[in-house]
């Protein structure tokens, strides 16, 4: 059996984030985290219950490689794209993100940038050598497939850049 590997501990949790329970919707979780064995193969186990019902959660990751060490906050991954989110749901990330700025909390600002930043980082770790666009094949959630029917030249690795950089900037007269 193979699972999807969570390269960092901040992609985990932002996975963790984005799937709600199932029963209730919310995402209130503690977690537990650890290393475990299924069927012969070592992988990352988060489990808790939900914070508003009470269900039992489970989810199962594979190990990277090679651990990957920290490189500033949030550290998603490193040169490989993501298993766990696709192409659109890194930039679904990012504008969620971007969008909730608070104008008055200059530490909160940084982070919230850092964060919409290192995700269409991860956007444009899909764009293969060479090539100016991500592929149709880095689509593969329902929330990346309508991100990127709504606006496909968002995904053009130009913009990408721009939009990266531009976060990056902002993140910084912030810090």
């Amino acid at each position: 059996m193979a699972f999807a590997v969570a390269r960092t501990r901040d992609e985990a949790h932002l996975y963790l984030d984005l799937h709600p329970c199932e029963t209730c919707g919310s995402a209130e979780t503690t977690w537990d985290s650890g290393l475990t064995t299924v069927d012969g193969t070592l992988v990352s186990r988060y489990a808790g219950d939900c914070g508003e019902c009470g269900t039992s959660r489970e989810f199962l990751f594979g190990l990277p490689e090679r651990p990957i060490p920290p490189d500033g906050y949030p550290t998603f991954g490193a040169a490989e794209p993501s298993e766990l989110l696709d192409a659109g749901e890194w930039l679904w990330v990012a504008d969620l993100t971007a969008g909730h700025v608070p104008a008055d909390d200059r530490a909160e600002a940084h982070r919230a940038l850092s964060i919409a930043a290192a995700a269409v980082g991860e956007a444009i770790k899909f764009v293969p050598p060479g090539q100016d666009e991500v592929p149709d094949d880095a689509f593969w959630s329902e929330r990346g497939l309508e991100m990127r029917a709504a606006e496909p030249g968002r995904f053009h690795l130009d913009r990408l850049l721009i939009v990266r950089d531009t976060y990056r900037d902002l993140a910084a007269q912030h810090a």
